[in-house]
């Protein structure tokens, strides 16, 4: 990242979106891998449109037009099947998952969406149930940015005032295994291809697939 010049297609939009904004598709450009925990919402990377304009019609973007907001977020989506796209694991809490951004169509073409991105090779989903019996003394979203040298590492914390970058190896470590916990306390991946008797044992695909009955 040192020796990068800045520039790509988040260029354009400078001065159209918060600097966080543009720092964190640069950031996702120089990845080779992702590892995100979100309690509240559905990670960026893979929100729909209409469930991003459903949460900018709550919020609304800080120094941005809302459609700049929406084209810059759906924009950043391509890197996941870019030609060196990273991969991309998220914890998601199920929180997140029965929350009626939207109302419930919204949600339950979103819950889908999740389902269809768990079929790309790259992609990584797992949630993290109410009926967990661990407290990780975690409810802040955070996401891990490795490039391909380790120690270059990012951890990106959002704040209700603007994100926190955290990059010493004493954070990266205590982050590493953080995340390392949270994924081996959640439910096994969504695996779509998976034959129904090896869903027998709950795991992420159950549940989404139950709560879509919900909706």
């Amino acid at each position: 990242m040192s020796e990068s010049s800045g520039k790509g297609w988040w260029s354009t939009y400078q001065g159209r979106v918060t600097r966080h904004a543009l720092n964190l598709a640069e950031l996702e450009a120089g990845a080779a891998s992702l590892c995100s925990y979100e309690p509240l919402v559905i990670p960026g990377l893979f929100q729909t449109e209409e469930y991003i304009r459903a949460l900018f019609g709550d919020v609304k973007p800080k120094h941005a037009t809302t459609e700049d907001a929406i084209a810059f977020r759906l924009e950043r989506q391509r890197i996941l099947v870019s030609e060196n796209a990273p991969a991309v694991h998220a914890v998601i809490h199920e929180a997140a998952l029965r929350m009626h951004y939207g109302g419930p169509s919204v949600m339950r073409r979103q819950l889908l969406h999740l389902i269809e991105l768990s079929r790309l090779p790259n992609v990584t989903i797992q949630v993290f149930p109410f009926r967990a019996q661990t407290f990780l003394g975690v409810s802040t979203p955070f996401l891990y940015v490795r490039p391909p040298v380790e120690e270059l590492a990012t951890v990106v914390l959002e704040h209700p005032s603007e994100p926190i970058y955290r990059d010493t190896q004493e954070h990266l470590s205590q982050y590493r295994v953080l995340f390392g916990r949270l994924k081996d306390s959640a439910l096994p991946p969504i695996t779509p291809s998976a034959t129904a008797e090896t869903q027998a044992a709950p795991g992420s695909l159950l549940l989404i697939q139950h709560l879509l009955y919900d909706f």
